[in-house]
């Protein structure tokens, strides 16, 4: 049952400041050990229980348990981009119905909204709320836990930050990076270039036939985003490096793209090239989050879902075949942005959604 208590704004911003200020930027363990903490204790003191951090190489991931059967899984990261010192040059601000500071939409207002809805709640049997530390550089620490607790729960709702105009996540493509390097031979590029093998020439060759796979006719896009060669300007390029973003959405294309990347081949004679990486997030299809998208629709009918190209831990788990419904946090933008916001005025119905959807996952299981 839902108990006639209303949320409190003033509440929720005070404890969004709190996870605001403590920064918790990805692989900065000391950071992140610190950001758990205030994490754990947020949860306590709202839902009451035991927070557990547990320990990984990227720093702690927090979780909570109501106990009982376990049947949806809150799932949250208190990783974020920016690094120590953001927050003095951007403070935590309260302004003109705005909260703005580093991490407020991605997604730190999610797990507040989320934890102050639940506490409405007189019922909390078979919740359980994840909230991992390495979400924004790849998940490798958090994915097998992530996995295992989405199997146990059966349901997933994430809470990374809406879609443009409040809109849940229904879709995401599947994204990876891969590194090609390039291993060739230094010699004077003036007194004798021919004796070298240029490496630079070869990555412009490597570009070409990367930015060749894309097919954003069906969603596949391949993006070669960093690079670097050579050493001075007098020397034949020995070592270049490639890096590419990958994003697609379906398996199929998933299986074609690492094929082709594992596939490439020299063009010059004596060039070497490695290739590292994998489409490490797999696509989250709209079938993942028909279900419970549908509930959330009975709850709120004038909501709106949106296919997007970014990935999230709700990927891992739509993999796996469990119902899976993203973008439940804050309403905002500027995600990974200095103009990162998040809309007070929506705090309470976000709240207030996220208690409706467990209550009425539960009942659906029951």
């Amino acid at each position: 049952m839902h108990r006639i208590v209303e949320v409190s704004v003033d509440a929720m911003i005070e404890d969004l400041r709190k996870l605001v200020e403590i920064e918790s930027p990805s692989r900065d363990r000391d950071a992140l050990a610190a950001s758990a903490k205030v994490v754990a204790a947020l949860i306590e003191s709202r839902l009451g229980g035991q927070a557990v951090l547990v320990e990984s190489e990227a720093g702690p991931h927090v979780h909570w348990s109501a106990g009982d059967d376990p049947q949806v899984l809150i799932l949250g990261h208190h990783d974020t981009v920016f690094p120590l010192g953001t927050l003095e040059r951007r403070p935590f601000t309260v302004e003109d119905g705005h909260a703005t500071g580093p991490g407020v939409f991605d997604m730190l207002g999610g797990l507040v909204q989320a934890v102050h809805g639940l506490a409405t709640l007189d019922d909390l049997s078979g919740v359980e709320i994840l909230v991992t530390a390495d979400e924004e550089v790849g998940s490798r620490s958090s994915r097998t836990l992530i996995e295992e607790r989405a199997l146990a729960c059966g349901a997933v709702l994430v809470l990374e930050g809406a879609a443009d105009g409040g809109a849940l996540k229904t879709a995401r493509k599947g994204c990876g990076t891969f590194q090609v390097s390039i291993a060739g031979r230094a010699s004077h590029a003036g007194l004798e270039p021919a004796a070298g093998v240029n490496a630079l020439i070869e990555a412009a060759h490597q570009v070409l036939d990367i930015a060749a796979l894309g097919r954003p006719d069906i969603g596949t896009t391949v993006t070669p985003t960093v690079a670097s060669a050579g050493t001075l300007d007098n020397v034949v390029p020995a070592e270049a490096a490639v890096i590419v973003d990958v994003r697609v959405e379906s398996a199929g294309e998933k299986d074609r793209i690492e094929s082709a990347f594992a596939a490439l081949a020299p063009h010059l004679d004596g060039a070497e090239i490695v290739v590292q990486g994998a489409v490490g997030r797999p696509p989250m299809p709209e079938s993942a989050s028909a279900e419970l998208f549908a509930v959330a629709k009975q709850l709120l009918p004038d909501l709106e879902g949106k296919a997007v190209g970014g990935g999230s831990d709700g990927n891992f788990t739509a993999a796996l075949g469990v119902p899976t419904l993203d973008g439940l946090g804050a309403v905002g933008g500027g995600a990974h942005a200095d103009h990162e916001y998040l809309v007070i005025e929506a705090m309470t119905e976000r709240a207030n959604l996220v208690a409706a959807l467990v209550n009425a996952i539960r009942v659906r299981r029951r």
